[in-house]
């Protein structure tokens, strides 16, 4: 029969001896801070587990082939307008779109980037513009010459009058005139100013009569504008409110324009019915003109994953523009690469923000504003280098997204201005893996953080007990 001194021998839970049981001033002292201390100790541990801990790694891009690159842009152009506005993608595998619209939106803006109107339509007209054949056949002048002496004149004494917009050393002006003069003719004897005057034809040569070219927002030649007289009159400049015409310039079209817009005005009648009741193909041929001369361009592209470029310039088949008075300044509002993140992502991203960077919009909020009379055909080139940047959670992507760094410069071209985007992604890619925590890991640090604590509290209350009694015996005079 086992004794009961060795049943006690293997008592892991021993009375505490009577003297560590009493309270006192200093126990309590030991214990408050004991108790502060793993409270500390705990809140550092829960923070640790909490908080995220990633590795970095450099790894080649394993994007398919088959996997493009999209860039959102939202740029606001004061001296650009829409009407020409052209958003063009090439790279070096020989990919060339031009004028994308599919994607993008344009909106008419004033010289302080302030919206002027509704979203800017660029219309269904896509065939070629028809002229006529070239020949040496006589024309004579049916149309009137305007300048800004008697612009408002004219436009006040007639319902409708539509002007063309030209320069003589452009070659789609010369294209146009002979037509252009045909059809006036033709207009005047069908409908005689003097007597009719519903409708009459008018010209005006922008190197001439420059200011009233830019008051009418001309930036391409020859520019057809078809004036309205009526109750749609501004009233701070007495301007008419107009639209363009981008249809065919050969006589019979131009002179089946004219009568169409000629057909619902009542002779002698001096207001405008603004309802269009002809439903024939010219109707796509005209739209509303540019009330300002700026343009905010937004949307995006997809491009393959190759060095190319994202260019924005005035663009048209069948217009000319002066270079010297194009001026392509900007504000870039937003230019980025990638996927947009979904809200359900941006609250994980949040999280990990401070590990992948703020590269990712660099040219968000820059300027690049020329003065046209000092800086004239000057164009605005942007080198982008792009890299992929990738974050995983347990093998499971949570965000992708593109870092780059921007330099730009403004150079004098020596053809049309433009603003252009050299964008050049690496073959590299930075791959951050989110590293999981045990959560047994963190029971385990706690059971050590609250036996270490009392551990040391222990010995130190051993310490303290222990040299109160010695001093004590001295103080009493005992020997020991």
């Amino acid at each position: 029969m086992v004794s009961t001194a060795k049943i006690k021998s293997v008592d892991f839970y021993r009375k505490i001896p009577r003297d560590l049981t009493e309270a006192s001033l200093s126990g309590a002292g030991l214990s408050i801070i004991a108790a502060l201390a793993m409270m500390f100790l705990f809140g550092m541990e829960l923070h640790n587990y909490l908080s995220i801990s990633t590795s970095t790694s450099i790894i080649v891009d394993r994007s398919p082939d088959d996997d493009y690159l999209r860039i959102d842009f939202n740029m606001s152009f004061p001296a650009l307008s829409c009407e020409f506005a052209s958003v063009d993608v090439s790279d070096v595998l020989g990919t060339n779109r031009l004028n994308i619209t599919k994607t993008v939106r344009k909106y008419p803006i004033n010289k302080h980037l302030k919206s002027t109107g509704s979203e800017f339509d660029s219309g269904p007209v896509t065939h070629r513009v028809k002229h006529d054949e070239e020949n040496d056949e006589e024309y004579g002048e049916g149309s009137v010459t305007l300048t800004a002496d008697n612009f408002d004149r004219v436009s006040h004494q007639h319902s409708i009058l539509v002007v063309n917009f030209y320069a003589p050393w452009c070659y789609w002006s010369n294209r146009l005139k002979p037509s252009w003069e045909k059809a006036a003719k033709i207009l005047r004897e069908r409908h005689d100013p003097e007597v009719d005057g519903r409708i009459i034809m008018g010209k005006v040569d922008c190197t001439e009569e420059v200011d009233l070219c830019r008051n009418h927002h001309i930036q391409g030649y020859p520019s057809i504008r078809i004036f309205r007289k009526g109750s749609d009159v501004r009233d701070e400049h007495g301007h008419h409110e107009h639209e363009s015409y981008y249809g065919d310039r050969d006589t019979d079209t131009l002179v089946k324009t004219m009568e169409e817009l000629v057909a619902p005005i009542a002779l002698e009648s001096s207001t405008l019915s603004l309802e269009d009741k002809s439903n024939t193909t010219t109707e796509n041929a005209k739209r509303p003109a540019p009330r300002e001369a700026g343009c905010r361009i937004e949307g995006f592209v997809r491009v393959k994953k190759v060095p190319g470029n994202l260019v924005i310039s005035a663009r048209s088949g069948a217009h000319s523009f002066d270079a010297t008075l194009m001026n392509m300044s900007h504000v870039i509002s937003d230019f980025s690469f990638g996927k947009k993140i979904t809200p359900r992502v941006m609250s994980d991203i949040k999280r990990i923000l401070p590990y992948i960077g703020a590269s990712h919009a660099k040219l968000n909020g820059k300027s690049y504003l020329t003065d046209p009379d000092d800086h004239a055909n000057v164009t605005v080139e942007h080198y982008l280098q792009l890299v992929k940047t990738e974050v995983m959670r347990s093998s499971h992507q949570l965000v992708e997204e593109y870092e780059f760094t921007a330099h730009s410069s403004l150079i004098h071209a020596l053809t049309i201005p433009v603003v252009k985007f050299h964008y050049e992604p690496s073959p590299m890619q930075v791959l951050i893996t989110e590293n999981p925590k045990s959560f047994s890991h963190f029971i385990t640090n706690v059971c050590a953080i609250i036996g270490g604590i009392f551990t040391v509290a222990g010995i130190l209350d051993s310490i303290l007990h222990n040299t109160m009694r010695m001093v004590k015996k001295v103080e009493l005079g005992k020997n020991f």
